[in-house]
């Protein structure tokens, strides 16, 4: 499986170390806990991004990176049916439990799992404390860039 990650270029060295996760936090970990998000598609992984961006102020250091996981992996998908009612919403409690226990215990390097932004859409998860994570093959990042109709002039 392939997936998507895009962030600024001073950190495309630790993409795929978990550093900003565990240092913030997340929707599906806490602030400690390390895990790699990632998209199933590029466009997602944009949206993703987006969501979290000042409405005008467009970033201009971005590059996007893929990675193909090893064979079998994600091994597990949490469908929207098992989660917490409103998983979508703010209350990240739940999620982070579940995502928390799934680091821990270390039983697959990825994990599917839905996206707030794009409900029928999948981000996968990744485990950095597993084992496989070395068989993970990162690709060149490239430049992206968000067209400039997406964010508001000021003024």
């Amino acid at each position: 499986m392939r997936i998507w990650r895009i962030c600024r270029a001073r950190f495309a060295a630790e993409a795929f170390s978990g550093y900003g996760a565990r240092r913030f936090g997340g929707r599906w970990n806490s602030p400690g806990v390390p895990m790699v998000y990632s998209s199933s598609s590029l466009a997602l992984a944009a949206i993703e991004l987006f969501v979290h961006l000042e409405p005008n102020q467009q970033p201009d250091d971005l590059i996007a990176i893929s990675a193909a996981l090893p064979e079998g992996e994600p091994a597990q998908r949490l469908e929207p049916e098992h989660l917490p009612p409103a998983w979508w919403t703010d209350d990240f409690d739940p999620l982070r439990a579940i995502g928390d226990k799934w680091i821990q215990e270390k039983r697959s390097l990825a994990i599917e799992v839905p996206s707030a932004a794009l409900r029928m859409e999948w981000n996968v998860l990744l485990n950095p404390e597993h084992p496989a994570i070395s068989h993970i093959r990162i690709e060149k990042p490239q430049p992206f860039h968000f067209d400039g109709r997406m964010f508001r002039k000021s003024g």
